[in-house]
């Protein structure tokens, strides 16, 4: 079985599961099937960029039917992943709007090959090869933009989310607390981040996101970036909700001085400074596995409503 087949398989399993619990009974008593929605691919062109955001995007069942606006999901990849990675969910998805735990959402799965993979899904300075893009701003502001014009949202902050696996778990706590005025919550799951400084042998090192001119990684600058800086300075006015997920059994660093960098610390330690700022409610789960998506289809599964603020009812 080839890895995308196994993970489609997981996502299955969680629906076939969830369908037979949450399916509705229709008037004869027979259980109904969700009703899948679509995934459409489409492009964004990119001021900041000067080339084409990719993306595909998940339109719920009945979309062309209805002139309902509503609520948008931002979903971004993990390093060596693509626009492709989180159709994983889609199933899950159908499956969880069906039994009313979110409602109906747009969501959004944009490409993210710039500095080779490795964006970390910010503003880079780095000029070497490849240069630094400014991948943040694409994303926040032209790709945002761009659905809004585009698709049938609900363009304000309430109901506008983003989240993220890994590298792109990384992004996404970037991006919720750099931009709440865009963003009311975030799904972050095993997110490579790093505090204060990433281990010698970490990738987020390797690309040049966090770099400046001809150096590739500039201490100051992954400080500057990153989310105790964030935190510092975040707007209560503003207020978030943050969904964090952590497999049990993630990589361990093999050098004693970087083991509090595993990952499941580092997450760990995001909700432990995260719950202290006014206008943040922080949520922390630890699952059972690794880095894959064994923990992040369930925690997609508990964190979505939360950070979309779906009531029981599956109502914003």
């Amino acid at each position: 079985m080839s890895r995308r087949q196994a993970l489609s398989a997981t996502g299955a399993g969680l629906l076939g599961a969830g369908a037979t619990v949450g399916a509705t009974s229709g008037a004869a008593g027979v259980a109904t099937r969700p009703r899948p929605g679509r995934i459409e691919s489409g492009s964004a062109w990119s001021p900041a960029l000067g080339e084409e955001i990719r993306y595909r995007v998940y339109l719920p069942a009945g979309y062309a039917r209805r002139r309902a606006r509503h609520a948008s999901a931002y979903l971004l990849h993990g390093r060596g992943d693509d626009l492709d990675g989180w159709s994983e969910v889609k199933d899950t998805l159908d499956a969880m709007i069906h039994r009313r735990q979110v409602p109906p959402v747009v969501v959004v799965m944009p490409d993210a090959p710039w500095s080779e993979g490795g964006s970390w899904y910010v503003d880079s300075a780095f000029t070497g090869t490849p240069p630094g893009r400014p991948v943040e701003t694409a994303l926040t502001r032209d790709l945002v933009g761009h659905v809004d014009a585009t698709y049938r949202t609900r363009a304000d902050r309430a109901h506008r989310v983003v989240g993220g696996y890994s590298m792109g778990g990384a992004g996404a706590l970037r991006h919720l607390l750099a931009h709440p005025d865009l963003f009311s919550g975030g799904l972050v799951l095993s997110p490579a981040v790093y505090d204060p400084l990433p281990p010698a042998d970490s990738s987020t090192r390797e690309f040049g996101a966090f770099g400046i001119g001809p150096d590739r990684f500039v201490d100051d600058v992954y400080r500057r970036l990153g989310y105790q800086s964030l935190l510092a300075s975040f707007d209560p006015a503003l207020p978030v909700r943050l969904f964090l997920a952590v497999g049990d059994d993630e990589w361990p660093n093999p050098l004693p001085e970087d083991q509090r960098h595993d990952l499941d610390l580092e997450t760990a330690l995001v909700h432990n400074a995260a719950k202290r700022v006014e206008g943040v409610a922080s949520q922390l789960r630890v699952l059972d596995g690794g880095h894959d998506w064994d923990v992040w289809v369930p925690a997609f599964v508990e964190g979505l409503p939360y950070v979309l603020g779906a009531t029981e009812a599956g109502l914003p």
